[in-house]
């Protein structure tokens, strides 16, 4: 590794004193020290402390390269810290960490926690929503929070989703000898002196959180009508076949149910849509189910709009698809992503067709009926047939 020029500290919450002789040797030595306030507080980094600006940027630390320089962060650098963010923009052998106790290890071992057994989430810097997708009966989250008033907000969140039974653990100044760890449930928080730093350990009840199949309950999203309806939603994500971290480009997006559904699967999608009220739903969606930070809209014509994008690894047609759309998606694809596309009128079936007989692939029509009333008694109704091609490129 050589002779890195930037060390990555790991702190313990409220001490020096505990630092390894590694960690305490580095600081010594450093030229420059970034971190928080109360770290170079705590480390006497005098004149030679660098607070990090607000808002937070690793350009101050990347323009000291080749002096010697240490970064303070808490516990793990390289969980929910500055290791991640200094990192990619360095080569190997410019830096080394030098670790202490994350919260996340400091919380479960407190509570006796098995840490393969919980998920772990930072959302010091990140919306409450983006636990949706982590909601499950009986499942364990160590959350760390963004100030004292942010467990509040967790417990109001948790009783809006039906989790008002969860048990919260609230763990503040975890390491030090001002630690305490007070609980209680969701629905009947009242902690109100909460002190930072702060995480909350939460042990959520049965019978919260969204199925994990695809092909979610259509009321569940904003929409005006447009939407891929429940069981064609599961067969057309079933023919996408969405991995954690692909992305997905939904053509005629609607309400966003395709994209929301792939970006709870852990990918990123791109949802374009012409009509302005449905990019409103779509981004009401997005918030709704947490994915908001993997889902990105984009409003105007796709043919138009996908020129410039970096190719994904999957597309969904679900608007129609015209004849000068496909030919710039199958001009512009790379082999190997997977086009799927979806139709209802006669114009769109031939199409799909013709482009199945060309391009190969599997050619599927659905049709569905639903029981409704007639009379007093109930007959089917039969939905609008579904065509649909699917094709690896």
């Amino acid at each position: 590794m050589g002779d890195p020029w930037l060390s990555i500290v790991g702190m313990p919450h409220d001490t020096a004193a505990h630092l390894s002789p590694a960690s305490q040797a580095a600081i010594d030595a450093a030229e420059v020290i970034f971190g928080g306030p109360r770290h170079l507080e705590l480390m006497g980094a005098g004149a030679r402390g660098q607070a990090w600006p607000v808002p937070f940027t690793v350009e101050p630390v990347l323009n000291a390269r080749g002096r010697r320089v240490v970064v303070l962060a808490s516990g793990d650098p390289f969980w929910f810290g500055a290791g991640g963010s200094l990192s990619v923009h360095l080569d190997p052998g410019e830096w080394r960490v030098l670790p202490t106790a994350s919260t996340f290890s400091l919380v479960a071992g407190t509570l006796g926690w098995r840490l393969e057994d919980v998920t772990c989430h930072g959302l010091h810097a990140a919306p409450i929503g983006q636990l949706r997708g982590a909601l499950a009966p009986h499942a364990r989250l160590i959350c760390l929070m963004r100030d004292g008033a942010a467990p509040s907000e967790l417990a109001q969140w948790l009783t809006d989703q039906g989790a008002g039974a969860a048990q919260l653990i609230v763990c503040e100044r975890m390491g030090g000898p001002e630690q305490r760890i007070r609980q209680g449930t969701a629905g009947d928080f009242s902690l109100s002196d909460v002190a930072a730093p702060v995480a909350v350990a939460v042990a959520l009840p049965e019978n919260v959180g969204l199925p994990r199949s695809a092909g979610l309950p259509d009321d569940l999203f904003a929409n005006d009508g447009q939407i891929t309806k429940r069981p064609v939603r599961a067969l057309t994500l079933s023919a996408l076949g969405p991995r954690p971290g692909e992305v997905l480009w939904d053509i005629g997006a609607g309400s966003g149910s395709v994209s929301v559904e792939w970006c709870l699967a852990g990918g990123q999608a791109e949802a374009f849509e012409q009509h302005a009220e449905r990019v409103a739903n779509i981004v009401t969606n997005a918030d709704r189910f947490g994915v908001s930070h993997r889902l990105t809209v984009r409003h105007g014509d796709a043919a138009a709009l996908i020129a410039d994008r970096a190719a994904p690894d999957a597309v969904f047609v679900g608007g129609g698809g015209s004849d000068a759309l496909f030919d710039a998606l199958l001009e512009t694809l790379p082999k190997g992503t997977r086009l799927v596309a979806n139709g209802v009128t006669l114009e769109t079936e031939a199409r799909l067709a013709r482009l199945q007989a060309e391009k190969g692939g599997s050619l599927l029509r659905v049709e569905l009926a639903e029981a409704t009333p007639l009379g007093r008694m109930r007959g089917w109704q039969p939905l609008r047939p579904v065509v649909q091609w699917s094709v690896t490129l």
